[in-house]
């Protein structure tokens, strides 16, 4: 859960380091300044589109350092990312095939049972030994809750 008052400061690290005031910085961003007001106060919670125009309009500003405060401001892109190898990795000139979206077979194994059920409040899908990591609802209104069990 993004906790108000950390994104708060995190925000006003924002405004400080590019000098703005919450008034210009919610023009840029295309919101309304009231809610920029609200948020600072902590009266309103972010919504995912308020924190996609921040990233999309400042893109030193990590997602992760503004939701939860990890990582860093401004952003490191020097940072090394750690990439998987491909198990089998193919050259360039390897023929690959001609089409890339045809069906691929899988063992019985891998086969997940998957419940079709009507939209209701308690849902009961199999997925056999998988476990749920976490559970995201989006609201109409753009904002968003997340659940780990």
């Amino acid at each position: 859960m993004v906790n108000i008052d950390d994104f708060v400061k995190r925000l006003e690290t924002i405004l400080d380091y590019y000098g703005l005031n919450a008034s210009t910085f919610a023009d840029k961003i295309g919101v309304q300044r009231s809610s920029m007001s609200h948020l600072l106060s902590g009266r309103n919670k972010p919504s995912l589109d308020f924190v996609m125009k921040i990233l999309e309009v400042f893109p030193d500003v990590d997602l992760y350092w503004i939701l939860v405060g990890k990582g860093s401001f401004p952003k490191n892109n020097d940072e090394n990312l750690e990439i998987p190898e491909s198990p089998t990795p193919i050259s360039s000139n390897e023929n690959v095939g001609t089409d890339l979206f045809s069906s691929i077979e899988k063992n019985e194994e891998e086969k997940r049972e998957i419940k079709k059920v009507s939209p209701s409040k308690n849902v009961t899908i199999n997925f056999e030994d998988d476990e749920i990591e976490k559970i995201v609802l989006f609201y109409k209104n753009g904002t968003f809750k997340a659940y780990s069990p």
